[in-house]
């Protein structure tokens, strides 16, 4: 019989499963669960898109598009840079549209990172980052934030974590899952520190379009910086679009040239109905997202009220659509107090530490979901905190 241990990769064997599925899939075994842990959008995907898919499809349109993407969304995906960020992007050699976000930054990291090179991952942040540099061969070095600077990447964080090996600086923001932003005023000072170096900045901008009160600043508009910057984002999250798996990245032309061929030989090219929906995305949705946004910044008031009501401090986020908070007062690990929580009161959040150690003491809510499922929610947290609080004085 066949040895599958020494016939699997010793690296993917070493590699953890994601602690945002583990909860997830125990829950879709359960009865009654109120999930919480999937950021994935509860609205439709708006009507303009899935026509202009439908369309494609009556004409028969089924084929394969250029590796680097149809030449109409890349136009319009550099419109849309400019538009929002004043950067000018070339949509001919700039540009390529991918499979999610998700492959934009598997590419990434698989150009750009040679055997022992070090990739910073700033922390928490979403669960892929490191293993993605573990599988190109990097070596993942973690840059925790702290609550007390907002959760934002500060130049102190980054002071000793700068080695000769050091090829990459991944930055999530808007972060998931603690929701901080970072603004130019933030930006200004890493800049200034990176200027100095030859590091290149992965900015995984995924939730640009979700942040409340505030406009994104993404790191590419400092000067200097688009030259240094590889900006990946998509449509999952801002167009509820996540199973058309459909994102983009833009960066220097010698770059991108040399990327892209990782695309050519593991996916060839994005799908084809997606990316003509997703122009339509891009070019008559910008009140469909704003609509979203108001019912997300509803939701996500309701929650960091609703936490800091029943003793578990929250921090405010500002960005994407989740709250981060603190569960140390408990006694807990995340990873109990998520157990705990399952299996007493049937409702699914994901663990912190799944989004690096710098995340023990805090679990990540999703608020992708309707007002009055968060409401159902909030009530079993607090039964289950109060339950808790009585523990600790018997």
């Amino acid at each position: 019989m066949i040895d599958y241990d020494k016939a699997l990769s010793n690296k993917v064997k070493e590699m953890k499963p994601s602690g945002i599925r583990k909860f997830f899939d125990i829950a879709g075994t359960m009865e009654g669960v109120i999930s919480l842990g999937v950021g994935e959008p509860d609205f439709s995907t708006p009507w303009v898109i899935r026509k202009a898919a439908i369309q494609t499809l009556e004409r028969k349109q089924i084929v394969y598009g250029p590796n680097k993407g149809i030449d109409g969304l890349r136009k319009a995906v550099a419109d849309n840079i400019k538009k929002k960020h004043g950067i000018e992007y070339c949509s001919e050699n700039e540009i390529v549209i991918t499979v999610g976000g998700s492959e934009a930054i598997d590419i990434t990291l698989r150009g750009i990172i040679d055997p022992g090179d070090e990739v910073l991952v700033v922390e928490p942040s979403f669960v892929c980052y490191a293993p993605l540099v573990e599988l190109a061969g990097g070596v993942a070095v973690p840059v925790p934030t702290k609550i007390e600077n907002n959760f934002k990447l500060t130049v102190e964080d980054l002071q000793g974590k700068v080695t000769e090996r050091t090829k990459l600086l991944i930055l999530p923001f808007p972060n998931n899952p603690t929701g901080a932003i970072m603004t130019r005023e933030d930006l200004e000072p890493i800049a200034g520190f990176l200027r100095d170096t030859n590091i290149i900045v992965l900015s995984d901008e995924i939730y640009s379009e979700l942040t409340y009160g505030r406009k994104h600043c993404s790191i590419a508009e400092l000067p200097d910086m688009k030259e240094r910057t590889i900006l990946v984002n998509g449509f999952s999250k801002a167009y509820a679009m996540t199973g058309w798996r459909l994102g983009y990245m833009a960066a220097p032309e010698p770059i991108i040239s040399q990327i892209v061929k990782i695309h050519q030989y593991a996916i060839m090219c994005s799908p084809y109905i997606s990316q003509n929906a997703a122009i339509e995305a891009l070019t008559s949705c910008d009140k469909e997202v704003k609509k979203m946004v108001d019912e997300y910044n509803s939701r996500r008031r309701f929650l960091v009220g609703e936490f800091n009501r029943i003793g578990l401090t929250c921090f405010n986020p500002e960005g994407a659509f989740y709250v981060f908070p603190c569960i140390k007062s408990t006694g807990l690990s995340s990873e109990e107090f998520c157990e705990r929580l399952l299996y007493e009161e049937l409702v699914a959040a994901v663990p912190g530490n799944a989004f690096g150690d710098s995340g023990e003491g805090y679990i990540r809510i999703s608020y992708a979901y309707s007002l009055k499922h968060l409401m159902e929610a909030m009530k079993r947290i607090e039964k289950f905190v109060n339950k808790l609080r009585d523990e600790k004085h018997d």
